[in-house]
């Protein structure tokens, strides 16, 4: 028995007075419903690295290791889980030093129908500079799906997850580590799978580090969607943003949850979050907490809001005065809404991608 399953078979059930915990219980993302059980004979998804234009990649590696360990503490529960179902199954993507590309990479996760499990761990060197776009599709049971990162100093990473798997359970994990003088921008769209538990923690440890969190999310028919976004400040001179726009259609639910600590020492620190969800149905439903827990005084500023609302009917009468129908001026505001965080992810190439990516599922948002 290795140390993680010995940890996991070692908790207790994760109470559902817990913040991560709240809305969508332990039992129901597991992916056999029973707490106690590890699966056997967890299989893996496919995996492809290209450049977004299908070109080969040159200086970057993707290499199979046993395993590789999450660079700071999350959910015990969680991080012991995946580490278990992933042992033997974890890839590291290297990034060198001072390497640069005006191509993004891409890679392409598919699944294949089964309870599948992976680790992803991004290695970005100092002053490197890279775009990476993940996608997942294909039919599925369960995935869980573990991603760590750590950027070196003065590198610029934009790090988008694209969700497009066929119903199924998503369970996704991610701790991802800003390196001193970095800058990330990361993104989560999200246009598939039946139900969705993401616990995504960022630390900024180091000083002169930068984070950009953007979510573009579709929720349609009976999906549920629960994100729950930490980022912890705990250098000096660190910052962060994030933003989450949700499309709530059909009977589904989306939950977002954000925690923002700003721990003594983190002097000038600076830090925001918002949630806006955009309600196009009676039966849909959105939960969104932004918290805070600041222990330095000594802050450039930091705060959090949140927003909830069906289509603005001024909006839909000036559209529909100018010749829209009631559907197009409604399919306008709603992709207005999801373009307002997608545009911030990345240049035209980046956002040209991401919106075929993700067009074919506006229209289940009204179900």
């Amino acid at each position: 028995m290795g140390v993680s399953e010995e940890l996991y078979l070692s908790l207790d059930e994760p109470p559902t007075s817990d913040h991560l915990w709240r809305y969508t219980p332990w039992k129901k993302i597991h992916p056999t419903g029973n707490f106690r059980e590890i699966p056997e004979n967890v299989g893996s998804p496919k995996i492809n690295l290209s450049h977004v234009d299908g070109t080969p990649v040159e200086g970057v590696t993707l290499e199979a290791s046993e395993e590789v360990e999450v660079p700071f503490e999350g959910s015990p529960t969680t991080d012991s889980f995946l580490m278990t179902v992933t042992k033997g199954n974890s890839l590291v993507l290297s990034i060198p030093g001072k390497w640069t590309s005006e191509k993004p990479l891409l890679i392409d996760i598919e699944t294949n129908g089964g309870v599948e499990a992976l680790h992803m761990h991004i290695l970005a060197g100092d002053l490197s500079e890279a775009t990476i776009l993940t996608r997942i599709s294909g039919p599925c049971e369960w995935l869980g799906l573990l991603r760590t990162a750590e950027t070196g100093k003065g590198s610029i990473v934009t790090d988008i997850l694209v969700n497009k798997i066929q119903g199924g359970s998503l369970m996704r994990v991610d701790a991802v580590r800003a390196g001193r003088d970095s800058t990330i921008t990361s993104g989560t769209v999200s246009a598939g799978s039946q139900r969705t538990k993401a616990d995504i923690r960022y630390l900024l440890d180091s000083p002169g580090s930068s984070l950009n969190v953007l979510g573009s999310l579709l929720s349609a028919e009976k999906m549920h969607l629960d994100h729950h976004i930490e980022i912890s400040h705990t250098a000096p001179h660190t910052y962060s943003r994030l933003e989450w726009h949700t499309a709530c259609g059909g009977a589904s639910t989306s939950v977002g949850t954000g925690m923002l600590r700003i721990e003594k020492g983190a002097k000038k620190a600076d830090a925001g979050q918002i949630f806006h969800n955009l309600l196009l149905s009676k039966k849909a439903s959105a939960n969104s907490i932004p918290e805070l827990e600041v222990e330095e005084n000594d802050v450039v500023g930091c705060g959090h809001g949140t927003a909830n609302g069906p289509v603005d009917e001024s909006q839909r009468f000036y559209l529909m005065a100018r010749g829209f129908s009631k559907q197009e001026s409604e399919d306008a505001l709603i992709a207005a809404f999801l373009n307002s965080t997608l545009t911030e992810m990345g240049g035209e190439g980046v956002h040209s991608w991401l919106i075929s990516a993700v067009e074919d599922a506006l229209v289940n948002l009204n179900g």
